[in-house]
C-alpha cells in the first residue's frame, strides 16, 4: 500500500535503453505524470536528432518538459530545478507519485539534490577559452581539461564546448579542479523521497542499441531537420551530438557517411560518461533492460 508521503521515482541510464518505454508503462500503473529530465529534449525544433518520444508514446502519458522551448531560448539547468521542483510540488496534490525520466545526469541531481556552488572567476577566462576553441578547436580544450582535471575529463560530456568551457573556467579561475566542487553544500531540503532505478545492460547491447537508433533517425530525416537549423549552428542547444557532426559535413569538412558514422561514435561516448555518471550513485537499484515490469514494480512497492 503507498503511503501518503511524497514520493519521485526516477529512471536513469544510457540513451536508447528503454527508459522512456519503463516510465510509461510505471506511470500507467500509478496513474502519474513523468517529468523529462533530457536537457536534448526540452526544445521544440530539435526532435529526431533528440529521440523524442512519440506521439503514440506521449499520448500514453502525461509527459512535461517535452519541446516546451526554443532553442532561441537562454534556459539553464537552475532554470530546470526551479521549474521542475515547482512541477512536482503541483503534480504532488493529485498523486503521490510523480516519475523523473532522463539520461542528463546533472539535470536528474539538480531537481533531487539541489546544485553544486562554484566560486565566480573572471568574464575574460570564458573569453579567451571561447577564442582558443575557435582558433584551435574542441581537442585543445580537452587535451587541457585532461591535464587540470583527470575525473572531470572522465565524467562530463567532453564533446559539448559549453560544458567542457565551464569546467575549465572554474578550475583555470579557482586553482582547483572542477571536479573538487561538486556534491558540496547540497540543498537536501526536498520535501519527497526519492527511490531511483536503472536500466542496464552489456556494452555491446547498448552500443548495437545506439547504433541501431542513429540509424532509424537517419531514415526519419535527421538529416534534412539538421539542414533546417544548420543557420542556428552557433546556438548552445545545438552543440550535441546528431547535429554537429552533420553540420561538418554541410561544411564540406567531411562525407556524409563518415558523419554518421561519428553521430555512433560520439554517442557511445556519451553512454559510457552516462554509465560513469550514474554507477557512482550507489542509491540508484539496477534492473536489466529486459526485466519483467512486474519485478520493478514489486521493489518500489516494497519501498513505499
Amino acid at each position: 500500500m503507498i503511503s501518503d508521503k511524497k514520493y519521485v521515482i526516477t529512471i536513469v541510464g544510457t540513451t536508447a535503453i528503454g527508459k522512456t518505454a519503463l516510465g510509461i508503462k510505471l506511470a500507467n500503473y500509478f496513474n502519474c505524470d513523468i517529468i523529462s529530465a533530457d536537457s536534448r529534449q526540452f526544445f521544440k525544433e530539435m526532435c529526431i536528432g533528440t529521440a523524442v518520444p512519440s506521439k503514440e508514446e506521449l499520448n500514453q502519458a502525461k509527459h512535461h518538459f517535452i519541446q516546451n522551448l526554443s532553442i532561441h531560448d537562454s534556459y539553464s539547468v537552475g532554470d530546470f530545478e526551479r521549474d521542475a521542483l515547482e512541477k512536482i510540488k503541483e503534480l504532488h496534490v493529485e498523486n503521490n507519485i510523480v516519475i523523473l525520466l532522463g539520461g542528463s545526469g546533472l539535470y536528474v541531481d539538480a531537481v533531487l539534490k539541489g546544485l553544486d556552488y562554484f566560486p565566480k572567476v573572471s568574464p575574460e577566462i570564458r573569453e579567451n577559452l571561447k577564442i582558443e576553441l575557435s582558433k584551435n578547436g574542441i581537442e585543445s580544450l580537452q587535451n587541457k581539461l585532461k591535464e587540470l582535471d583527470k575525473e572531470s575529463y572522465k565524467n562530463i560530456e567532453i564533446s559539448n564546448p559549453q560544458r567542457l568551457i565551464r569546467a575549465l573556467e572554474i578550475c583555470i579561475g579557482s586553482g582547483k579542479p572542477y571536479a573538487s566542487f561538486l556534491n558540496k553544500n547540497k540543498q537536501d531540503n526536498r520535501d519527497f523521497i526519492s527511490i531511483k532505478i536503472g536500466l542496464t545492460a552489456e556494452r555491446e547491447i547498448i552500443y548495437d542499441r545506439i547504433n541501431k537508433r542513429v540509424d532509424i533517425m537517419i531514415n526519419s530525416g535527421l538529416v534534412d531537420e539538421a539542414e533546417e537549423l544548420y543557420k542556428h549552428k552557433h546556438l548552445n542547444a545545438l552543440q550535441t551530438v546528431g547535429y554537429r557532426e552533420l553540420f561538418s559535413y554541410f561544411n564540406d569538412e567531411i562525407t556524409l557517411e563518415f558523419a554518421i558514422q561519428e553521430i555512433k561514435k560520439n554517442t557511445r561516448r556519451f553512454a559510457k560518461r552516462q554509465v560513469t555518471w550514474f554507477k557512482r550513485d550507489e542509491s540508484v537499484k539496477w534492473f536489466d533492460y529486459q526485466e519483467e515490469i512486474s519485478t520493478v514494480i514489486k521493489f518500489l512497492l516494497q519501498r513505499f
